[in-house]
């Protein structure tokens, strides 16, 4: 089940509705079948919304606490970015050369692909994604 967040049009009124997928929200809104509970207007658009995450205990996470794992995680990442060297692309071949004692011991972080980090793990050098931060898109 999917709940989405919608609201009427011509008023404003926000509320929820569940539906078994996107298709199914979206053939019923086509035939008129999803109305407005306060006003009963049939015109409803979806609302920009928070996805639902996941947690080990099966569950979905409450969008406070989904946020502030986000928070979380952005702070980490200012962290690293403010405590490391950018080395951009050459972030594999930098890892390789600083786990191998060919470079100086120190944090970096930069870009690498899949193929990369996957050759990393494999030879015993950590590595941790980044997420991407609000100031990236400025």
């Amino acid at each position: 089940m999917i709940t989405f967040a919608l609201r009427c049009e011509p008023e404003g009124h926000g509320f929820d509705g569940w539906f078994r997928s996107t298709e199914d929200y979206e053939a019923q809104a086509g035939k008129g079948l999803v109305a407005c509970p306060t006003c009963g207007s049939v015109c409803v658009a979806k609302r920009l919304m928070r996805p639902a995450v996941s947690s080990s205990r099966g569950g979905a996470i409450a969008p406070e606490e989904a946020a502030r794992a986000v928070a979380a995680m952005q702070a980490m990442a200012r962290e690293v970015r403010g405590n490391a060297d950018y080395v951009g692309p050459n972030f594999a071949e930098e890892a390789r050369r600083i786990h191998y004692g060919e470079a100086s011991p120190r944090r970096i972080y930069g870009e690498a692909s899949l193929p990369e980090v996957k050759g990393l793990t494999e030879e015993g050098i950590g590595v941790l994604p980044l997420p991407s931060l609000p100031e990236d898109k400025n």
